[in-house]
């Protein structure tokens, strides 16, 4: 097990050995981390979050109540898992047929948003800074940048890297700028693209 003396790990939390936790990071109350874990610094692990053996997990990720982070599930870093939201790694199961050499690999890139209750069905890469709304149930790949809502979600616009709502169509060109930090958006016909000042 590696921590870092500076990360802190609530007294009813289980850190099984072989955990690697970064510098800083938080883990509060019952939280389970397995033991092939890896977790980045400044992180922080809200009550009753399971984080599974084949699980890797980048700097500033915030993880909120009530999430199960399951094997084969990458965060990069600055990803934000709102409460309740659910990954899930096997796309067929059944109680009875063991599918564990199945897994299927599930990438949220770096300063995503995942909504409160959303589910994320594995298989499916979350691009840079894409948006998935509360409860919203995601089955495909999305792109960076993108707003995703509905069951099953669909695109309904974009979002800055700063949380704003970009004013620019789904398709087409365009550019945008932030009013709060003066970056500039492109609409290109293969997606957005950002230019931070």
């Amino acid at each position: 097990m590696t921590i870092h003396q500076s990360a802190t790990i609530h007294s009813t939390a289980m850190v099984d050995p072989g955990a690697t936790i970064g510098a800083e990071s938080r883990v509060w109350h019952w939280v389970h981390i397995s033991p092939g874990a890896v977790i980045g610094e400044r992180c922080s692990f809200g009550q009753n979050v399971f984080v599974g053996n084949r699980v890797r997990i980048g700097n500033n990720v915030k993880i909120q109540n009530n999430v199960s982070v399951y094997d084969n599930v990458t965060l990069e870093n600055d990803v934000f898992c709102g409460p309740s939201m659910v990954f899930t790694n096997v796309y067929n199961p059944r109680s009875a047929v063991s599918r564990k050499d199945e897994y299927r690999d599930t990438v949220v890139e770096q300063g995503a948003t995942l909504g409160a209750n959303c589910t994320i069905v594995c298989g499916c890469r979350i691009g840079h800074h894409a948006f998935v709304g509360a409860g919203a149930v995601v089955n495909r790949d999305v792109k960076p940048y993108a707003l995703m809502v509905g069951v099953p979600a669909k695109q309904i616009g974009w979002m800055s890297a700063h949380g704003e709502r970009v004013e620019l169509p789904l398709t087409g060109t365009g550019s945008w700028t932030c009013p709060i930090t003066g970056d500039t958006y492109q609409l290109l016909d293969q997606g957005l693209t950002h230019s931070p000042v």
